[in-house]
């Protein structure tokens, strides 16, 4: 069994922890691990698989001897360390943005396309947490009856925004339970007991770029015909996305063919007996490797409609997760040359 040199860049970050641990927990035969972060965090060790590794400062000269590097440190970084670690022969996995929409870079979710791995040359995009679940819900469903239209909600959860974020939820709830005004920092307003309709900045559309990111990043992995209407909300959440799902479909369909095609759906997990309250949450989530469907119902609005809500780990299948297992299905396709 072949092992490999892996680097996590952003190791020390909130996506780069949980990289370290969904790897430690993966199939891949990792025979040393260099987790790199900012110059502050030099020095610090980390534990992964039983073993203490120091972390080392990002830049030229560090991807000479690495086979895979995971990338979570921003789209500013990636822009600068990607085509770095390329040149010195390692394959990026990157979960920033920068590179989603480049053409050449494949965006890979690997229950929705795999094969485009086929065509990396060095460097491979992690699609938007949002869009990653909502799409592994979407492609079984899309196989069978061809969706035409989507409209989503997404509800999101403050640690996509980081570890910031988290402590000032906490901050601005125990303010406001002490008769406190809230301090807002991260957010435009107070995110505690609060519903943001906003999520990253304005376009010119009047939607934000995270809206945006669902609609174009929907069209390069899955179907470019695909009408997709979205709207993204931060809601005061620690940690779990959730989405409301609308689907139009061309195909007539049974709710009880849904719950076969979910049932055998990888990665997904169905969670939908509303006799027994039992319905996806992000509270359930946490930890998580599924993606959690549920409130399956027709639309009786629109021919051949359906909705749905989908939960997931934003921080696993949506960033760490995805990311660990595009670098095992690299493996599996035997896509690493050494």
């Amino acid at each position: 069994m072949k092992s490999y040199r892996v680097a996590i860049v952003g190791a020390l970050g909130a996506v780069g922890q949980q990289m370290m641990k969904t790897l430690e927990r993966s199939s891949l035969a990792v025979s040393s691990l260099k987790p790199l972060d900012i110059e502050q965090n030099a020095g610090k060790q980390v534990s992964f698989r039983n073993k203490m590794w120091t972390v080392e400062t990002s830049g030229k000269g560090k991807f000479l001897d690495v086979d895979i590097a995971l990338f979570s440190a921003g789209a500013e970084a990636s822009e600068i360390l990607a085509p770095i670690a390329v040149s010195e022969g390692a394959i990026v996995i990157d979960n920033s943005s920068q590179w989603r929409m480049t053409d050449g870079v494949p965006l890979v979710i690997p229950e929705v396309n795999p094969q485009a791995l086929r065509s990396h040359k060095g460097l491979i995009a992690n699609p938007n947490c949002s869009t990653i679940q909502m799409l592994v819900a979407l492609k079984p469903l899309h196989a069978a009856f061809t969706i035409k239209r989507v409209v989503v909600s997404t509800y999101q959860a403050v640690s996509g925004s980081g570890a910031a974020a988290i402590r000032e939820l906490r901050e601005q709830s125990q303010s406001i339970l002490d008769g406190k005004q809230p301090v807002a920092n991260v957010y435009p307003h107070p995110i505690a007991f609060n519903a943001i309709p906003q999520i990253d900045v304005f376009l010119d559309n009047g939607y934000t770029k995270e809206e945006m990111k669902m609609v174009n990043e929907t069209h390069k992995m899955l179907d470019p015909n695909i009408l997709v209407s979205p709207t993204a909300v931060r809601i005061p959440v620690f940690r779990g996305h959730s989405e409301s799902i609308n689907l139009e479909f061309e195909k007539p369909f049974e709710i009880e063919q849904i719950v076969e095609i979910y049932k055998k759906a990888p990665g997904i997990l169905l969670v939908d007996d509303p006799a027994q309250l039992a319905y996806p949450m992000a509270i359930n989530s946490e930890d998580r490797y599924e993606v959690f469907v549920g409130r399956l119902r027709r639309d009786p609005t629109v021919q051949n409609g359906l909705n749905m809500w989908v939960v997931s780990d934003n921080l696993l299948k949506g960033a760490a997760l995805n990311t660990v297992q595009i670098a095992e299905k690299l493996v599996e396709m035997d896509l690493i040359s050494r």
